[in-house]
């Protein structure tokens, strides 16, 4: 324990370094940049300083000028046969023609020493003037003559250094920082690919700033998870009734619903080391690296322990083994999972070490990875329900200016199976369109337009389309609107549109009844008013088109899920061939013979034909409401629920009241 001096500092304690009484956090970090800019510095000093004693050179004019007036020429010195150094008799200093031979008046010639310099063009030519000079003097006045040879042993010297120094000196900056970075100041380069790229966030010196409160919904995951910040906390109000902490925790959810979030919540809370890293910083091209980046990690976070270590999109490195053997070669994909599944659970503790992953695809996960021991929760984050979508909307509208008016309730019901970032998005699409039609305040029609916009597309309103085209458009749409309307499980009809969006030249907006478990008359009802668009084709114009391509690519999906996965068909019988896990080890072959797969066909083309022979019939039935519509969308372009009740009647079923608003959820883009 330290104790005070009487000067009131502290003594060092062990482990401390420095001064007592000194911070050691507080030394400042030597550098080698400091000595490089010191020198640099010192050149530019050396060079100012000598800059007024140097010789000023002169051009061969200038110098035919001063011996044309010899008597100012004290003496010549001839260096190397190639210049000649002019020296003035220090009386002379001041005559104005040599005062004329200065570039500048501020420049002062030296008083001692040669004044001027020049280089010789040819021998001929200078004893040629020094001759003429020498013959305008009296003997005993004529200019003195020296002749020296001088060797530049600097430049030489310098001329063979510089390069064999220049090497030294950037292989001792690339060996200095590379020798940095292995011992733990990166991984970026060839002496540190095994360590581990993890980085860690500490709350305090970090600043995280996300919490729960951010967090909106998910609130049987946020339990789950705060559960395991409170035993780090708190960690005597479990371990007193023998609890222990579980090792590992994985997320699991569609993508978008929070599973990063929710991460980053947890290293705000916890007042612990975070490692966060992602699965794809251990895949690397040289062998090994995966698992040595895997140990260097877990050794990292033990020495830090108790500390939390997320792992993002874990099947990277997860996926079951064995699964795509490569024929007796070294798979460094199962050696990193091999490694991983060692440090979470293997013959050394790992206490204190609690690992957090996120994955939207559990189902391909090694079971090894996902046993209790290793990952003892999985935690699911679903897509949010209504309460969680208004949640979610009120934490993404913090820093959105919006009306005060605005109905929270009302987006939240139109934004069915929509994640926490599509409404994120939302929020953000919507405050930018405001921007741009210059609104002080985001008002309602700019959030039906965002979510217009996400949900099919961008606007077209300018796409060149033809009046036979757009007329075969309309009574498409139509075909889907009266159908849906008419029958009683369909999901409810919101708006329907022949204004080209995205790549879609018209589309209809539902509002999908939130279930979860889903009939046989409910999946009938949706694939009949799926398949009208081409039923109404081919009954108003005796000719069909490619534009009922999304609507049969989906109905081909559900015919094949009622009679293989959902047990629909009476031939078939009550038999799935769905595997949930995703690790079907018998995964070169069908689960069924050829026969069962021939009746599968047939039976999801009797489906298919089915819903499309009721499509047409309802169609014909209410032949005069399909063709109102259908010229109403011709005129007006943009139909609402309300329009289809004044037409076709009160629908059957499940009522909404959003009848006039748009949009919710586009089903049937043509």
């Amino acid at each position: 324990m330290a104790e005070d001096n009487n000067n009131g500092s502290k003594r060092s304690t062990p482990g401390q370094k420095g001064k007592p009484g000194e911070n050691p956090k507080k030394k400042p970090k030597f550098s080698f940049y400091w000595i490089y800019g010191l020198i640099f510095l010192g050149i530019l000093l050396i060079q100012y300083l000598n800059m007024g004693s140097k010789p000023l050179e002169l051009n061969w004019t200038s110098f035919q000028e001063i011996m044309d007036h010899p008597a100012v020429v004290e003496k010549l010195v001839i260096v190397n046969k190639d210049k000649v150094e002019v020296f003035i008799h220090e009386e002379n200093l001041s005559d104005p023609l040599v005062e004329s031979m200065k570039h500048s008046e501020s420049y002062t010639l030296p008083t001692k020493g040669p004044q001027f310099y020049t280089a010789i063009p040819s021998v001929d030519k200078f004893y040629e003037t020094l001759e003429e000079s020498n013959a305008q003097l009296p003997d005993d006045q004529k200019i003195q003559q020296a002749y020296v040879t001088r060797k530049d042993v600097w430049g030489e010297v310098l001329s063979w250094l510089i390069l064999p120094v220049l090497l030294i000196v950037v292989w001792i900056f690339i060996f200095r920082r590379m020798s940095s970075q292995a011992s733990g100041g990166g991984a970026g380069n060839i002496f540190s690919v095994g360590k581990s790229k993890a980085k860690i966030f500490n709350k305090e010196e970090d600043n995280i700033n996300v919490t729960f409160k951010d967090v909106a919904g998910l609130e049987e995951a946020k339990t789950e998870v705060m559960e395991i910040v409170d035993f780090l906390k708190t960690p005597l109000r479990y371990t007193t009734l023998g609890g222990k902490i579980p090792k590992g925790a994985l997320l699991v959810g569609p993508p978008g619903t929070g599973k990063t979030l929710l991460a980053k919540a947890v290293a705000g809370e916890a007042n612990v080391p975070f490692f966060s890293m992602s699965g794809s910083d251990f895949v690397e091209m040289f062998v090994g690296v995966g698992a040595s980046r895997v140990r260097d990690l877990f050794k990292q976070a033990k020495e830090k322990a108790p500390c939390i270590i997320f792992i993002d999109e874990i099947d990277a490195i997860g996926r079951a083994r064995g699964r795509n053997p490569n024929f007796g070669s070294n798979d460094e994909r199962e050696n990193t999972l091999n490694q991983l599944l060692t440090e979470m659970d293997g013959f050394a503790s790992n206490s204190g070490v609690i690992i957090l992953a996120a994955t939207n695809r559990a189902d391909i996960l090694d079971k090894a990875l996902l046993r209790a021991g290793r990952f003892d929760r999985q935690i699911q984050v679903e897509l949010p329900d209504l309460n969680e979508r208004k949640d979610i909307f009120k934490v993404h509208l913090r820093d959105v200016k919006y009306d005060p008016n605005l109905d929270i309730d009302f987006f939240a019901k139109q934004t069915p199976g929509f994640s926490g970032a599509d409404i994120a998005n939302v929020c953000n699409e919507s405050a930018l369109i405001a921007a741009r039609r210059d609104k002080q305040l985001v008002e309602k029609q700019d959030f039906l337009d965002a979510v217009d916009r996400i949900i099919g597309g961008l606007e077209k309103k300018n796409k060149l389309i033809s009046v036979e085209e757009k007329r075969a458009v309309a009574y498409h749409e139509a075909g889907h609107a009266t159908v849906s309307w008419l029958l009683e499980y369909a999901h409810p009809l919101v708006k329907v549109t022949i204004v080209p969006r995205g790549k879609a030249l018209g589309a209809a907006w539902y509002l999908p009844e939130e279930r979860q478990l889903t009939t046989k008359e409910q999946i009938l009802d949706e694939m009949a008013a799926a398949l009208a668009g081409r039923a109404a084709e081919e009954l108003c114009f005796g000719q069909i088109s490619t534009g009922a391509l999304n609507d049969l690519e989906r109905v081909t999906k559900q015919a094949y899920a009622m009679v293989s996965y959902f047990g629909m068909s009476e031939k078939v019988g009550k038999a799935s061939y769905y595997d949930s896990s995703g690790q079907n080890e018998y995964s070169f072959n069908k689960p069924y013979s050829e026969k069962t797969a021939e009746l599968i066909d047939s039976e999801a083309k009797k489906i298919i034909d089915e819903s499309y022979e009721r499509a047409k019939m309802i169609l014909k039935e209410h032949e005069a409401g399909h063709k109102e519509i259908s010229e109403l969308l011709l005129e007006r372009e943009v139909l609402f629920a309300e329009d289809l009740e004044r037409i076709l009647g009160p629908r059957k079923g499940q009522i909404h009241d959003l009848f006039h608003e748009p949009p919710a959820k586009e089903e049937n883009p043509s």
